[in-house]
């Protein structure tokens, strides 16, 4: 099959968050099973490195109609891992300084992209047999195509797949942008309106073939107000079309025999090198190495995240015993906080505020638990990284946390689980923790378990692809 995969950032072009993971590394796993894949996105020309820039070539403009207007789109292309990239260029929309999203025009900015993407199949010849948008900065791909594009001649057959990896953020916007920035007629309103708002991810679900989600149970979930965000009525009519598969990551980038990042290389038959890697992490962090088990924490310091749970019991997770190594940032309230901890309890807690990519691979190699209590979590790769590398997940059951951690209550436990949303729960499951890593034969066994989880991407594109013949097969 021909797929083009639709996203707002994909590795190791640009990326924010976890999409950009998915689109890095699915494309490669789609190609390595035989299929042609394309990756269309944004040119964001200040968040390039210089040593990608240089791999792009110039393929072709051409203008993109915007509302009342004609846009100017340049194409670059560049190939990587058996994927051909092609990223949509005008520097008015996407040369800014700060980031990728968060701007008063991002309406505008991903209506030009998503139409941009459909025009490039024309101007190309590019037909796909799939289009496999995500989220919804590209929601409006499925929606073009069932208003401009579905009975030209060559793409008759193509068929639209709408990925939802955050429900949360949907591309709501007021009713004055529909037709002057959007291109939508009134008479067509019906697609994206919802709760009296222009919905670009509303207008995806209506219009996409298939609505996928990136954990089973996630796809359960988002039928429930709690987790909906509001629009569990429009899903409720669609859950025919409806499913969810659970990402993967990249076994190659993510890999303790050949990071060669680490302090030592480990794996499941050579453990003791890991004890290495914690050694380094400590010395790393500030804290004395010792017979504490050390629980670490990479996440956005927000709500949602589970941060009001860790808040509550904080001070009892260090008088447990524990030595807790935090990175992050997000919310003051809880940048605040860690920073008060770790003044409170110098010889047992680091919080180190912001991203560090090196500090948080020495987190996944040397802690030995990592929690994730997360309140919703479509899906989660922190937790398959960690147990790539041996560390033990403690995680809250919710979407993509519950799919891929097992309890140690059951013989092939990979981690610790608690059900319900509270702070004394999650406590109880790291004391478990505890427990367990008192027990040395036990926990050796258990690190075996952890660091020998599949969780690479050929298992989850093989779920892609039979949901992309099974929509194929629709012609």
């Amino acid at each position: 099959m021909r797929i083009m995969y639709v996203a707002s950032e994909a590795q190791p072009f640009a990326a924010s968050g976890g999409l950009a993971d998915v689109a890095g590394s699915l494309p490669k796993a789609l190609a390595k099973a035989g299929h042609e894949c394309i990756v269309v996105m944004p040119y964001y020309i200040n968040s390039f490195k210089p040593e990608m820039k240089e791999k792009l070539s110039f393929v072709k403009y051409f203008y993109v109609p915007v509302g009342w207007r004609s846009q100017y789109c340049g194409v670059f292309t560049t190939e990587l891992n058996g994927v051909t990239y092609y990223f949509i260029d005008n520097e008015y929309y996407f040369k800014r300084d700060f980031g990728l999203y968060g701007y008063y025009d991002d309406a505008e900015r991903y209506a030009f992209f998503s139409r941009a993407v459909l025009e490039l199949c024309q101007q190309l010849g590019i037909y796909p047999d799939i289009i496999n948008s995500n989220d919804w900065q590209s929601a409006l791909v499925p929606v073009y195509f069932h208003i401009y594009y579905r009975y030209h001649h060559q793409m008759r057959k193509t068929r639209n797949i709408f990925t939802i990896h955050n429900i949360q953020y949907q591309g709501r916007y007021g009713h004055d942008i529909q037709e002057d920035i959007l291109s939508i007629p009134k008479h067509l309103s019906s697609l994206i309106d919802y709760d009296g708002d222009v919905n670009f991810m509303k207008g995806a679900i209506e219009t996409a073939d298939k609505i996928t989600t990136v954990s089973p149970t996630y796809a359960t979930e988002i039928l429930d107000p709690w987790y909906s965000h509001g629009l569990d009525r429009v899903l409720l009519k669609k859950t025919y079309k409806t499913c969810g598969f659970l990402n993967g990551i990249d076994t190659d980038m993510f890999n303790p025999e050949t990071d060669k990042t680490l302090a030592a290389n480990f794996s499941a038959k050579k453990p003791a090198k890991k004890k290495v890697c914690r050694k380094a992490l400590l010395e790393a962090v500030g804290l004395s190495d010792g017979e504490q088990p050390v629980l670490g924490i990479i996440s956005r310091l927000v709500e949602h995240k589970g941060f009001d749970l860790i808040k509550f019991v904080f001070d009892d997770i260090v008088a447990a015993g524990f030595k807790v190594v935090i990175l992050g940032s997000g919310a003051k309230v809880y940048e605040d906080f860690f920073a008060q901890k770790k003044y409170q309890f110098p010889e047992q807690v680091s919080f180190t505020c912001g991203y560090d990519p090196a500090l948080a691979k020495k987190i996944y190699a040397g802690a030995d638990l990592f929690l994730m209590p997360s309140k919703s979590e479509p899906c989660g790769l922190a937790q398959m990284i960690a147990l790539r590398y041996g560390t033990v997940p403690i995680v809250r059951e919710t979407g993509g946390l519950k799919d891929s951690i097992i309890d140690c209550g059951n013989p092939d436990g990979t981690g610790f689980t608690f059900k319900s949303y509270n702070a004394h729960d999650m406590l109880a499951a790291i004391k478990r923790g505890y427990d367990a890593y008192q027990n040395k034969e036990y926990w050796a066994e258990l690190f075996k378990r952890a660091i020998s989880a599949d969780f690479s991407w050929d298992s989850s594109a093989k779920l892609y692809i039979g949901l992309y013949e099974e929509v194929a097969a629709w012609n």
